[in-house]
């Protein structure tokens, strides 16, 4: 793999990495702000959701590393899920809902780029990649029918 191939890589990884600590965040605060007899499996879903996403933030952080990049520290992080962010209604679960949504759409989003970006250079990290979109589509999958269900009970 080229030099200039492996940089394109490691930066586009390092946006996924970001993207992943981000979510982290906005799932602890989510899973822990929102009120309500109707917040409570989401909040039980977004809990469970932490682990998996930090897991998923460590992998692209050692493969970061080892195909020679290295990994930013908390100084370099700009958040940008503004759609992810606790609504000021705590009780406002479809909104949280569809900021779940929008953010799982970025990261399928950004790990298909890489995925092309690999093909054929990096076939582990495009592996990598591929297991991580899976993980995000079956996420972004619960979360629509989530929303489904809370739109009916609001008509």
């Amino acid at each position: 793999m080229s030099d200039e191939t492996r940089r394109q890589i490691i930066e586009e990884l390092q946006v996924a990495y970001w993207m992943e600590i981000e979510t982290v965040m906005s799932y602890i605060a989510n899973s822990t702000n929102l009120d309500g007899v109707r917040a409570e499996e989401i909040k039980k879903s977004l809990a469970a959701d932490i682990t998996e996403e930090l897991g998923h933030a460590q992998l692209l952080a050692r493969r970061i590393k080892t195909i020679g990049g290295s990994v930013p520290g908390s100084q370099a992080f700009k958040a940008t899920q503004t759609s992810l962010q606790p609504p000021e209604d705590a009780t406002d679960v479809i909104s949280v809902i569809k900021g779940v949504i929008a953010a799982e759409e970025s990261a399928i989003a950004q790990y298909t780029k890489l995925i092309k970006l690999c093909d054929g250079v990096d076939y582990v990290t495009q592996d990598i990649c591929i297991q991580t979109l899976a993980d995000e589509e079956e996420h972004r999958r619960t979360f629509v029918g989530y929303l489904t269900e809370y739109e009916k009970r609001e008509n």
